[in-house]
């Protein structure tokens, strides 16, 4: 493109357009529209003739990614107009470099930019008084952003919010996250759906059909749950660049539900990238697996062999993320199968039945007689008499603005407690002895081959399983001296790969005979 001659002076009637940037970060800015009233006032007083305007609303000036101000570049590029108007040199661009070059690039289609704020004469010593006060303005606004970093790392030290808390928390009046309800509750809702591996699209439908809305106040479709699946701060997990802090949020799913998820999302990114789906995805011990050596949970794995088997493994998140744990990964079907021959041997005998059913009436009891409940009903019964107080105000002709929005608290408030206060009693079922014991004993006849049966001895029996690396230590739901087993690791045949696997140091390998036989 030819350079042409640049106006040296304002002249009157000259052709002139308006630039306008506002900043969301810094609140003290000049808003949009006093720009625009300064730079018209400009133009009328110097004869210039406004033709357009360009504006960028809430978009940093440290960078050229601004859409108005691009569509400006190009108009200049095509002798649109003469002069370009801003209030100050810095809505050009805060980045001297830019700044220079934009204006560079202005000068190269013969635009001058003259700006309301500041004077700068198209001679050398204007000139340089530009490049002084571009200087100027970056230097502002690198130090502005050396600040307000300060400022969000003292806030994550103390787990105060930072920008958006995401659905399901709000920021409480201390500055820390706390839970927003009833969204809490929808976020609970997800992730055990999730967990129990209903489809997405059919959770997305529900909440949209019952006009449930995004953070953003829109609908739900699948992105909507992506980051929110894997995110942290729902099992109390303060996360901010390099902050990490268990317990540093009010935590909405437990660890066992978020890493079931975790184990659903895993797997669904493997079938997606292999385009294909595996019947035996599954991993039934997932937030019931610990690693013996340092306590963090086991989460499934899964990898082909050479000869196109595939095979999958519990392994300790600390060493896969952290690399700071020696424990090497595990078979999944072998440790599974183990659990569960534990369980049905061990749970399943006349005694531990009888230990399990007089700890869960005794248990169903309590909960019945619970002060939490007893004190909803109360709060519940008070709220009620305040909506009869109101109720007979109103008849007695007394209503204004504060009697209605009083009502309206109080109707919001009654319908809270009565929907905790039947979430409660729903918990909470009387229960038979001499039944429990029946229906726990019918388990006696399940086949530990099937992952079904497997999946609900686990449900209904166990609480923790930590893996050494000769034995299993089986911790399980009811409490007293008996309820916890170790279990010996043994040899194990993998049926998927026809191989045999043997313990050697605590780990699953192949058997010499195994290679022997995967060479040929």
């Amino acid at each position: 493109m030819a350079k042409r001659t640049l106006p040296k002076k304002i002249k009157k009637g000259g052709i002139a357009v308006i630039y306008a940037r506002y900043s969301s970060h810094n609140q003290r800015d000049v808003s949009i529209e006093q720009q625009v009233e300064a730079c018209m006032k400009y133009a009328k007083d110097s004869g210039l003739n406004v033709v357009d305007t360009y504006a960028d609303r809430a978009v940093t000036g440290r960078s050229d990614r601004r859409p108005k101000f691009q569509k400006m570049m190009r108009d200049a590029e095509s002798g649109k107009f003469e002069f370009v108007i801003s209030w100050k040199s810095n809505r050009i661009g805060r980045n001297m470099l830019q700044a220079m070059n934009n204006e560079a690039r202005l000068a190269d289609c013969g635009v001058r930019a003259v700006f309301v704020e500041e004077d700068f004469e198209d001679n050398a010593a204007g000139r340089f008084a530009l490049r002084s006060m571009m200087n100027v303005n970056q230097f502002y606004s690198e130090n502005m952003a050396e600040d307000i970093q300060r400022g969000l790392d003292d806030n994550a030290s103390k787990c105060l919010v930072n920008g958006n808390g995401g659905f399901g928390f709000k920021r409480g009046e201390d500055g820390r996250y706390a839970l927003d309800s009833p969204k809490d509750a929808i976020v609970r809702e997800i992730f055990e759906r999730v967990a129990k591996r209903e489809p997405i699209v059919d959770i997305m439908n529900s909440l949209n059909e019952r006009g449930i809305k995004t953070s953003r106040g829109g609908k739900w479709n699948r992105s909507s749950f992506q980051k929110m699946l894997i995110n942290e701060r729902y099992r109390g997990v303060y996360i901010y660049k390099d902050h990490y802090i268990e317990g540093g949020v009010p935590r909405i799913v437990s660890d066992d539900i978020f890493y079931r998820v975790q184990e659903v999302v895993n797997m669904n990114k493997q079938v997606k990238t292999k385009r294909r789906r595996t019947e035996n995805g599954t991993y039934l011990l997932t937030g019931k697996l610990f690693c013996g050596h340092c306590k963090s949970h086991m989460t499934g794995i899964s990898g082909t062999s050479g000869r196109g088997y595939l095979h999958f493994y519990y392994t300790c998140r600390k060493r896969r993320v952290e690399k700071a744990c020696k424990k090497r990964n595990v078979q999944r079907d072998y440790i599974e199968r183990i659990v569960a021959k534990a369980i049905k041997d061990y749970c399943l005998n006349d005694e531990i039945l009888e230990v399990i059913a007089d700890q869960t009436v005794e248990y169903n009891k309590k909960q019945l007689q619970n002060n939490e409940l007893i004190l909803l009903e109360q709060e519940l019964a008070s709220v009620n008499t305040g909506l009869q107080n109101l109720l007979r105000a109103i008849e007695a002709g007394i209503f204004s603005d504060t009697t209605r929005q009083r009502m309206l608290d109080l109707e919001k408030q009654k319908a809270s407690l009565e929907c905790k206060i039947e979430e409660f009693k729903f918990n909470v079922v009387p229960i038979d002895r001499e039944d429990l014991i029946a229906g726990l004993a019918m388990f006696r006849d399940g086949d530990i081959e099937d992952k079904r049966f497997q999946a609900a001895l686990f449900d209904t029996f166990l609480l923790a399983v930590y893996i050494y690396d000769n034995n299993l230590k089986l911790v399980f739901t009811f409490t007293g001296a008996n309820n916890s087993i170790e279990v010996p690791l043994e040899e194990v045949e993998d049926a998927e790969s026809d191989v045999i696997l043997e313990i050697k140091d605590g780990v699953l390998v192949r058997s010499s005979s195994a290679n022997v036989h995967h060479k040929k």
